[in-house]
């Protein structure tokens, strides 16, 4: 693999240019400004108009993770997002970056046309970003489930988990997801962990999941969830929870937190303190950009129902849980983890087989979601304590 040296000493398996609005009223702006660069340049952004420190700490991962070789950023003038700030921590890093304000260039059209140009200025200044040689030690992948269903736990999860546990063995970092899935593993989960310590940080974070969820009167369980046969949030938890495989857990983690060195990690997506924000993740695709905030790379996605996301910024692998989903949406599949199912395909060779894609996506082969273009993304509100000692690895 050959990856893109950045100033930090970490490498990207992408050279993209981050198109990001600062608040809502930029949104469409920002967006016909990516309109003809679409391999070049992806849409990010934050939707909200008054200050909040989680999103302004996710903006600077986001705009400074390995995969992004320069920055755009869009502003309308009057919100309250610190745009200098912003842009002082990218450039510090050495990457180009330019804003734009909407209600200084003239207008939408004015700032179309200056986007535009911009974007085709950082292209050229980027285009001879070297390249050296990268190692699968060096790779941070995230995990998430999405669209779940009865076959979800039995076939994309597990396979997941075994390639994380190969992938942890080579020593790279594995992020999975969500404290409010891992209602009622917490026991198992914490038996894990590599300090008695961590082990009541990650019982915490599940009885906080708890607690947010009962005080909403909602679970992360959806009708679609029911409707593909699982009946409980234990039942899909114990899905979820298989993509860990069964590798030591070295540490918990929060969005925008950087793995410190490989290892395997629980990410704390739930906010810290009273609920102030309503639901934690209002779609998948918000764990995915928290965990690219945090450094992955690319996203594993275990689908049952069938799920055609894909992200902005880092490549998304979808694995098809339930074979007869994978017939109807193989356009949209990279793995057909289904196959344990019907073909008789052991857990462990299609985890060798997520494996083996990991190092061809790494190494520039492009997934099925970035064929067809998918680039969602989505920032909402959200509030956290800094994590503790006890929290990483000694």
């Amino acid at each position: 693999m050959m990856g893109y040296l950045r100033s930090d000493g970490r490498k990207g398996i992408r050279n993209v240019i981050a198109v990001a609005y600062l608040v809502e009223c930029a949104h469409h702006v920002a967006r016909e400004i990516v309109a003809p660069h679409r391999d070049a340049a992806h849409l990010i952004g934050f939707p909200g108009c008054f200050p909040n420190v989680y999103a302004q700490q996710m903006m600077e991962r986001l705009c400074t993770h390995p995969n992004v070789g320069g920055v755009l950023l869009v502003s309308l003038g009057c919100e309250s997002f610190d745009r200098n700030a912003l842009a002082e921590v990218i450039r510090a890093t050495g990457r180009p970056v330019e804003t734009l304000v909407i209600q200084r260039e003239g207008g939408t059209k004015a700032t179309i046309d200056a986007g535009r140009a911009a974007v085709a200025r950082i292209a050229d200044r980027i285009a001879d970003t070297p390249q050296v040689e990268m190692a699968l030690s060096e790779l941070v992948v995230g995990t998430v489930c999405g669209g779940s269903d009865g076959t979800s736990g039995i076939t994309g999860n597990p396979a997941v988990g075994r390639c994380f546990d190969r992938l942890v063995e080579a020593g790279a970092a594995c992020i999975f997801e969500e404290t409010g899935e891992m209602i009622g593993c917490e026991g198992i989960m914490a038996d894990r962990a590599a300090t008695p310590e961590l082990a009541r940080e990650l019982r915490a974070s599940v009885d906080k999941a708890a607690a947010y969820y009962a005080t909403l009167g909602f679970g992360s369980f959806a009708a679609g969830n029911a409707e593909g046969g699982l009946t409980t949030i234990e039942e899909k938890s114990l899905g979820a929870y298989a993509k860990s495989g069964q590798s030591q857990i070295a540490g918990l983690i929060k969005p925008g937190d950087i793995p410190p060195r490989g290892g395997l990690y629980l990410m704390d997506v739930v906010p810290d303190g009273e609920v102030r924000f309503g639901f934690p993740n209002i779609s998948d695709n918000a764990e995915i950009v928290e965990m690219m905030a945090s450094g992955a790379h690319m996203t594993l996605f275990v689908t049952g129902r069938g799920s055609v996301v894909g992200s902005a910024l880092a490549p998304v692998i979808k694995i098809a849980a339930n074979p007869q989903m994978y017939a109807r949406l193989r356009d949209d599949m990279d793995i057909n983890a289904g196959r344990i199912l019907d073909e008789g395909a052991s857990v462990d060779e299609v985890g060798g087989e997520i494996l083996d894609l990991v190092a061809q996506v790494a190494a520039g082969e492009r997934t099925k979601s970035e064929e067809l273009g998918h680039t969602e993304f989505i920032l909402t509100y959200k509030s956290f304590e800094p994590i503790g000692p006890s929290c990483l690895p000694v």
